[in-house]
């Protein structure tokens, strides 16, 4: 049984596995802050895992989705009714991506942002004990959005406490609210969303609250994936129609002696 701090939190299962066993098949994990955040920051694992038997996404999202943006049909609704909102389009999401688990761990940004917390940490601590994925998708630590930052250090910390035979052979921080067009060729990680671009357009169009709420974000997203393919290389014909840039994370995961800040420094 799986148990985390946050009473509220909301475990998913598309296909009614078993949690542990649902949790234990995991190869790819994705850990992103607000709903919606996985289907940006997560789609070459998600895609990596789409009717492969072999392979299974899980998805963790941090926080409850109340301070979403809203206008429109959504201009009126509470922070609560939001919550449900997206909470509800989060599973569907992980239904039309056919996840292995999607994890809404329910905690207010606010909560999140604060340094040291316990709770929020322990919950991630035991959803790496229990999926030991093989690749883990997170956000970038140039993201400037501070929830995002927030997620993404006491992700690196709980993989850094794993034992070593334990950790993710690939740990990449990816591109949301600040791309990553800015780093040197040999630091991006370049990865490759070519394959169903239909599943693309499909995940993130699920997020009606926000789309229809004052934020394309399908039709940004798309132009963001085919830019990166086509600016990436100027003097190459493309060889792929949709990219997404990341920070290579693992050498963070793997040295506990680096400090954070001055790895992400020493990206400028």
């Amino acid at each position: 049984m799986i148990q985390f701090a946050n009473p509220s939190a909301d475990l998913f299962i598309p296909d009614d596995f078993e949690p542990s066993q649902a949790l234990g098949r995991t190869t790819h994990l994705g850990v992103g802050a607000h709903q919606d955040d996985l289907e940006v920051m997560a789609l070459h694992g998600i895609l990596a895992c789409y009717k492969q038997p072999q392979k299974w996404f899980g998805g963790v999202t941090v926080t409850n989705g109340a301070g979403s943006s809203r206008t429109n049909e959504y201009a009126d609704y509470t922070d609560e009714q939001m919550q449900d909102v997206r909470a509800e389009e989060q599973r569907k999401a992980a239904v039309v991506g056919e996840f292995g688990f999607v994890a809404q761990l329910g905690y207010p940004s606010s909560t999140v942002k604060q340094p040291g917390n316990s709770d929020f940490a322990a919950d991630l601590r035991t959803i790496l004990a229990a999926t030991k994925p093989e690749v883990v998708y997170t956000h970038n630590l140039a993201d400037k959005h501070d929830t995002h930052v927030a997620v993404v250090v006491p992700l690196i910390r709980a993989l850094r406490e794993m034992p070593a035979d334990e950790r993710p052979a690939e740990v990449y921080g990816v591109e949301v609210w600040r791309d990553l067009n800015w780093l040197l060729d040999d630091e991006k990680v370049l990865l490759n969303m070519a394959n169903r671009p239909n599943l693309v357009r499909a995940l993130i169009s699920i997020f009606d609250s926000q789309i229809s709420g004052g934020k394309r974000y399908d039709l940004a997203l798309e132009g963001r994936l085919r830019s990166n393919a086509t600016f990436f290389d100027s003097h190459a014909v493309d060889d792929m129609t949709l990219a997404s840039y990341a920070m290579d994370l693992k050498p963070l995961v793997d040295d506990p002696s680096l400090d954070i800040a001055a790895y992400v420094d020493g990206h400028r």
